[in-house]
This record gives structure tokens, C-alpha cells and sequence, in this order.
């Protein structure tokens, strides 16, 4: 039987999205460099997305972590849940802001 494809937007959602974002910068970073674009033709445009990117996969993963950490202690949600759409989508944003700098 065919698989469904998923038409939800969740936290594993947006894990998955940067993994593969990730692999897609990491496999197009140098083709990237050498357009030399905007803002500032430095020739590290590909460079920068990816260091972005994965600065912001490495914020979600670990709300991932925390997660399972605490469900472990008992602390948190119980076991089997995961982080919600807003927890990761936070973590992403807020890694995409520090990778940035």
C-alpha cells in the first residue's frame, strides 16, 4: 500500500525541514559561494546559509533533547509526546538569529 504523504505542519515537521535544508545547503554551499550574491558580493553567501541553517537545525534538535531529557526525569510532558510546532519554531528562529551573527 502507497504511503499518505503527510499534510500536517509539526514539530517533526520542522526537524525535518532543517535536516534536509541542511543537506541541501551543505551539498550547494560552494556552487553558492562562487554566484557571489547579494547582499555583499564576498563569494561566502552559501557559506553564511549554511552556518545560518545549521545553527538553527542544532536549536530545534535540542528542544528535541530537552524534551526527551525531561520526559525521562518525569519532568515535562509525558513520555511520547514531543515539543509542539511553537517550541520548535521558536528554537528554529532563534538559532537562525544567533547563526546569523
Amino acid at each position: 500500500m502507497a504511503q499518505v504523504p503527510q499534510t500536517f505542519f509539526d514539530a517533526l515537521a520542522v526537524r525535518a525541514w532543517c535536516g534536509l535544508a541542511l543537506e541541501a545547503l551543505g551539498r550547494a554551499r560552494e556552487e553558492i559561494d562562487a554566484i557571489n550574491v547579494y547582499p555583499v558580493a564576498d563569494g561566502d553567501t552559501g557559506t553564511n546559509l549554511y552556518l545560518t541553517v545549521e545553527s538553527a537545525a542544532a536549536a530545534v534538535e535540542a528542544v528535541f533533547e530537552g524534551h526527551e531529557a525531561g520526559a525521562a526525569t518525569g519532568a515535562g510532558a509525558a513520555p511520547g509526546t514531543g515539543p509542539t510546532l511553537a517550541d520548535a519554531a521558536r528554537a528554529m528562529a532563534h538559532g537562525a538569529l544567533i547563526g546569523a551573527r
